[in-house]
């Protein structure tokens, strides 16, 4: 550590005058933040030898956590935190005339998630580090992310999102950990010595170069590994003859078709070659890093028949559900190994996460995209199918119907759900309602076949990015208040309730929300020109655009309100700003059409004088971790409003909550854990429980038609859509209204009613300024149980086993 400004601004100057060749006058802000990153990088690098060496010398099991998605935020605010350095660093370059908030908004958000999946796993990260678990990511290193939203005329437009342009400060290229995978070809076999040998020829070869990013804990010397890969050729890229004859085209061609693997995240899969593309990302994501990890351990352990016995591979969602084909080919074909010892070190090492009920979100890939892809792959797949229905008819001898609804292959699908099941020794749901509905209904026939497997593990969030990063002013008033030691035990949080009655406390709430609510209303001001009332309810609703997450009936909720406010300016409503963000899929064009009917609405309402500003409507293109960073901390009410027995889990109520915001919210994934914890009183909810919708789902007996034509209320708001009130062509919201009428496959029109009483309810309760803060301070009292610590914790014990290793004193460079 440094030991004065002296010392820190000699290194700052050195490293600039090092990595620019400029001195501090000439440095742009881009420069002194790759300055800065690099100083850390410099600082923990000793760390994160030591670490990896203490896990080679105390011999305990080591994770591999492997999800397609990391979706990670700016990592130089996060990393001067976790090493316990920011204060005096931000001080320190003060002094020198550099603003640290400058700086850090230098970095772009890694483009390697999109939703929740990947915030989980960047969350899981962040904890495992933190408890100082043995525990490390593996991903792929996207070029371009997902896509840049840029919303025009109300649409929304997906551009490149090129987030490495300027390259990152964060990783290491690891060329010498390389490994090859192969694509398509022929595999033939022969017998050696009373042995199945296979060959597999004509392949197309792919290099996987490793990237590694490291994973800092809060205030200790652990410092994990993520490893992300990249996709390159293996031989010579730049075909020269070619070009010489002017042909520049195929010169190229080569190299862009192995490049594109990991060029963007979730290509287009609805044409032949999106889909083709995707499963090739999630093979090569899983033989890389299969690869890499079992050339490590044969070099650093024992026999690789102890391989489940020090490893464990935990599969984050389907995904990478090929893990288990691809670890019993590694086993067989490369190390010798017979199929009945391979399949017994991988059900061994595999545990898996489901977060979904959706069928559309059940992977499934065509038999005859598979077998010309992933020809030895697809042979294994083929074997265990056949060995599993071979099982389950021993036990349901006849029972057809049973044993084709479990099937791996079945209908010239193979089901990854199934695989994934069928190969991993641990199954996980991610809140209890999720995990019940998947072994009540969703998979109750593995769940009756393997009760044992089946295991709740609620999703957490790391409180030290969403509440001691993101909201400082609040992080200092709980400090002061009750220690720091809810940082490191984030349960003491409960202690807060002691101030349930201090009128001082909860004043001191109230102005650190104001100041963070001002703060955010000036970055809207300054970015899209809107002027907001910082006093205003602001009634958040950010998260991707899908339909069972219902931004639709938050926006009809919108139109019925200002349609009140047209007839009647004087209406008395507490003033309220209504704020979206989220990306909708690229071929999702109901979603697509969401954000175009809350744009119109914004673009109505925002430019309507006669209702006097009392309500106001935004749409923030480009949903991400650090505009998250800034609306979790200014948020009045956070809207969960999903269908009831279809979100998983959710992981933004739970920033929501930790921030102080009261959920309006149905019955549903998270929401119920939640609602367990700060009781009735401190969260709003409404709606069909997620039994009433399965039961219409299994049994029918709802007509959303017969429903609009019995309310006139209903019936008016939706003709809105399509009579032409609105200043857009009368056909550009039909595809919305029919949705409604037809099918309202996620019950808006029936929850819609019960929705609106429950925003009236909030607007009550919100006038209570001294019952309002009190439910404030409950929920961020009660989000301690909704840290990813305490997640992490329960895979730690109940499915990984696996034991801290305490590294030691931080290793210091300077």
């Amino acid at each position: 550590m440094f030991t004065d400004w002296q010392a820190f601004r000699a290194a700052f100057l050195y490293e600039l005058q090092t990595m620019h060749g400029k001195s501090l006058e000439e440095a742009s802000p881009q420069d002194k933040y790759t300055t800065l990153a690099g100083m850390v990088r410099d600082y923990i690098s000793k760390a994160w030898i030591e670490t990896n060496r203490q896990y080679e010398i105390k011999g305990e099991k080591q994770v591999y956590y492997f999800s397609i998605e990391f979706l990670l935020g700016r990592l130089l605010g996060a990393n001067l935190l976790n090493i316990g350095v920011r204060p005096q660093w931000e001080e320190w370059l003060a002094e020198m005339g550099i603003d640290i908030n400058q700086l850090e908004n230098e970095e772009p958000d890694a483009g390697l998630g999109n939703g929740g999946l990947g915030r989980l796993a960047a969350c899981f990260l962040d904890s495992m580090a933190s408890l100082q678990l043995p525990c490390h990511g593996c991903g792929i290193r996207y070029k371009y992310g997902l896509f840049e939203q840029k919303i025009i005329d109300g649409y929304q437009v997906e551009h490149p999102d090129n987030w490495l342009k300027n390259g990152t400060m964060w990783e290491l290229r690891k060329i010498d950990k390389a490994v090859q995978v192969k694509f398509g070809g022929t595999v033939w076999s022969e017998k050696k010595e009373g042995e199945l040998i296979f060959h597999h020829d004509n392949a197309q070869t792919v290099l996987a170069v490793p990237y590694d990013i490291p994973v800092i804990g809060y205030q200790n010397s652990t410092v994990n590994t993520l490893r992300l890969w990249s996709a390159e050729t293996v031989q010579e890229d730049f075909d020269l003859l070619a070009f010489n004859q002017g042909n520049y085209l195929k010169a190229v061609e080569y190299k862009y078709s192995i490049e594109s693997i990991s060029e963007i995240l979730y290509p287009d899969d609805s044409h032949y070659e999106g889909r083709v593309l995707r499963l090739k990302q999630q093979y090569f994501l899983v033989s890389a890093g299969l690869q890499s990890i079992v050339r490590r351990f044969k070099k650093k352990h024992g026999p690789i028949t102890e391989f489940a016995e020090k490893i464990t591979i935990h599969i984050n969602d389907t995904h990478p559900a090929m893990a288990i084909p691809e670890l019993m080919r590694i086993l067989m074909d490369e190390e010798d190994l017979s199929w009945e010892e391979a399949w017994q070190i991988t059900r061994n090492t595999i545990a898996y996460t489901n977060h979904t009920i959706l069928p559309e979100a059940l992977e499934k890939w065509p038999v005859d995209i598979m077998k010309t892809l992933l020809p030895r792959i697809f042979m294994i797949i083929e074997e265990l199918n056949e060995q599993f229905c071979k099982h389950l008819w021993s036990h349901y001898p006849g029972d057809w119907q049973r044993i084709a609804s479990m099937a791996i292959i079945a209908d010239n699908y193979v089901h990854m759900a199934h695989l994934a099941v069928v190969g991993s020794y641990s199954i996980n749901g991610v809140a209890k309602i999720h995990t019940n509905i998947l072994k009540r209904d969703v998979m109750k026939n593995f769940y009756h076949f393997y009760p044992y497997k089946f295991n709740n593990k609620t999703n957490g969030i790391t409180h030290r990015r969403w509440l001691l990063k993101a909201n400082p002013g609040l992080s200092q008033l709980i400090t002061n208040s009750i220690s720091p030691s809810w940082i490191y035990y984030p349960q003491y949080l409960s202690t807060l309730l002691r101030y349930s009655e201090d009128s001082a406390f909860l004043t001191d709430l109230d102005k650190i929300k104001e100041t963070n609510k001002m703060k955010f209303a000036n970055w809207i001001h300054n970015k899209y020109g809107i002027t907001i009332d910082g006093s205003s309810i602001f009634d958040v609703h950010v998260k991707r655009i899908h339909a069972y997450k219902r931004q639709l009936m938050n926006a009809l909720r919108i139109l019925e309100l200002y349609s009140k406010l047209k007839e009647n300016p004087n209406l008395e409503i507490v003033p309220r700003t209504f704020i979206f963000a989220g990306k909708a899929a690229p071929g999702y064009y109901l979603a697509k059409r969401v954000i175009k009917l809350i744009t119109t609405l914004a673009g109505v309402i925002n430019n309507d004088t006669t209702i006097q500003g009392k309500i106001k409507v935004l749409f923030l293109e480009n949903y991400s971790v650090s505009l998250a960073e800034m609306i979790f901390p200014a948020t009045d009410v956070s809207e969960q409003i999903s269908t009831a027995s279809k979100e998983a889990s959710g992981t933004g109520n739970m920033k929501f909550m930790m921030n102080g915001a009261v959920t309006i919210g149905t019955l549903d994934g998270a929401n119920i854990e939640i609602h367990e914890e700060v009781g009735d009183d401190n969260i709003v909810i409404f709606g069909l429980t997620a039994d009433q919708v399965m039961n219409y789902y299994q049994k029918g007996g709802y007509r959303p038609w017969e429903l609009v034509q019995s309310d006139q209320r209903l019936k008016t708001l939706l003709d809105q859509l399509i009579n032409g009130s609105l200043p857009v062509p009368r056909e550009e919201f039909r595809v919305l209204y029919d949705s409604l009428v037809n099918s309202d496959e996620f019950f808006v029109l029936k929850d819609y009613a019960a929705y609106v009483e429950a925003q009236e309810k909030v607007d009550a309760l919100y006038r209570d300024n001294k019952r309002w803060s009190k439910m404030c301070l409950s929920n961020i009292a009660h989000s301690g149980k909704f840290s990813s610590d305490r997640t992490i914790s329960e895979y730690a014990i109940g499915i990984w086993k696996a034991n801290p290793v305490v590294i030691g004193d931080p290793l210091e460079p300077y």
